[in-house]
Formats: structure tokens, C-alpha cells, sequence
């Protein structure tokens, strides 16, 4: 699985030179359920509001010696240092088997699954309002768990446990970035060709009878390694 190594090497070095923090998760904090409803008039502030980023990028990879045990990192200020709409992005990076996602006709299949997942973290005072249509994820903040202790680290946790659901996960490393001045647009870019990646496994898990010359798919096929022999494996 090396689909999206390229992208996660680019995400990544986005990252390099700035000061990160290696998070102690902490597995307390309780879960809301699907009961975790923020009111505008019951957050401290919106991660993302105000038309500021709000981005998340799930990546999956075969190849990740470094990514032994579970991860989270933050870069930038954390909840309770926050005192006002913020911009923020949230980058997932999923370690699995070489084969643990399943041939070309299952592998499209488990990748949505597993990006689902988020749909069912729910920790207490941290709600995502994720919108899959304009590629964004704020996160609402109720002032009242901030003042009782919520932090990445906490909502962290609950990451890390939804995606253990999938038992194709080997590890997960979550990185929280809320850094005013950290390129976005830039991560944008990255986002919106994994999710041409993603969209491309589709066609190719519909056993389609595919002409090189004129496929749409061939500059994927091109530049991202591992398609072409997912492609080809179909002939």
C-alpha cells in the first residue's frame, strides 16, 4: 500500500521546521455519544469558524517503519490556550498490512469505510461539523468542558479508538495543527488529490475496460505509485 506515501511525504514536510508536541493521550475523558449537540451559545469558540480552515486529511500506508504504536501530535496552541476562532487542520496517518485492505475490488470499499470512522468520535465538549461536500471539519468547543479540563490529548484518545474499530489499522498517528501561520492552502491542495487518488480506486474496483490513450485516470496513474499495478492487474 505506498497509494498515498507521496502525500503523506509532501503533508508532512509541511510540518518540518515547525515545533511539534508528542501528546500523552488520556482515555478518561467520556464520550457524548451521538448526543454531542453544541450550541452557538454554549461554545467558547469554533476551530475553523469565521471562514477560517478547517481541514482533515486521512492517509493510509503500508510503509511507515517509523509508526510502530499510536501517535498524537499537536502543533500550535492547544484548546484551553485558544481564546477565539481558530484555524485548524487535522492529519491522520493509518499504518495497515501490506494486503490488509483487501484486493482492487475491496480496497475502494474499506478506504470509505475506514474514513467513516470519524462520524463516530463524539468526545464530551469537541463536536465536528463535518461537511465531505466542501472538504471542511470545524470543531465546535464547549466552554464549559474546556474549563473542566478538555484538551487535544483527550479528543486525541477517542480518534485513536474509532480507528481501531477497523481491523486493518496496525497503528494511527493523529496530528492537530491550529497555527495561524501554518500554509493550508497548500495542505488543501494535497487533500484534494488524495481525494482524487480515492476516487480513482472507485473506477478501477468497477472492473472497467480501460483504454490508456484516453483514460482520465492515467495521469494518476502516472505519478502515484502502486496504481499502475492495480490497474494492470485488471487485464
Amino acid at each position: 500500500m505506498k497509494l498515498f506515501d507521496a502525500q503523506i511525504k509532501r503533508s508532512l514536510a509541511l510540518l518540518d521546521g515547525l515545533s511539534g508536541v508528542k501528546l500523552t493521550t488520556q482515555e478518561d475523558w467520556p464520550d457524548a455519544g451521538e448526543q454531542n449537540l453544541i450550541l452557538r451559545s454554549e461554545m467558547a469558540y469554533e476551530l475553523g469558524g469565521s471562514n477560517l480552515p478547517a481541514l482533515s486529511a486521512l492517509y493510509f500506508t503500508s510503509s511507515a517503519d517509523d509508526l510502530e504504536t499510536d501517535e498524537v501530535w499537536l502543533y500550535g496552541p492547544d484548546l484551553n490556550e485558544i481564546k477565539t476562532d481558530a484555524p485548524y487542520a487535522r492529519l491522520t496517518v493509518l499504518k495497515v498490512a501490506q494486503e490488509g485492505l483487501g484486493d482492487k475490488n475491496e480496497l475502494y470499499a474499506t478506504l470509505r469505510k475506514t474514513e467513516y470512522s470519524r462520524y463516530h468520535v463524539h468526545p464530551k465538549g469537541y463536536m465536528m461539523r463535518i461537511s465531505a461536500a466542501n472538504g471542511r471539519e470545524p470543531v465546535r468547543i464547549n466552554r464549559k468542558d474546556l474549563t473542566e479540563g478538555l484538551t487535544f490529548s483527550k479528543a486525541g484518545s477517542h480518534f485513536l479508538k474509532a480507528y481501531h474499530t477497523q481491523k486493518e489499522v496496525l497503528a494511527v498517528k493523529v496530528i492537530f495543527i491550529t497555527l495561524k501561520d501554518f500554509p493550508y492552502t497548500e495542505l488543501s491542495s494535497l487533500i484534494h488529490q488524495t481525494d482524487i487518488i480515492t476516487n480513482s480506486l472507485d473506477l478501477l474496483s468497477k472492473n472497467l475496460k480501460m483504454d490508456c490513450t484516453v483514460c482520465n485516470l492515467k495521469p494518476v496513474c502516472d505519478e502515484v505509485e502502486g496504481m499502475k499495478e492495480l490497474h494492470f492487474s485488471q487485464k
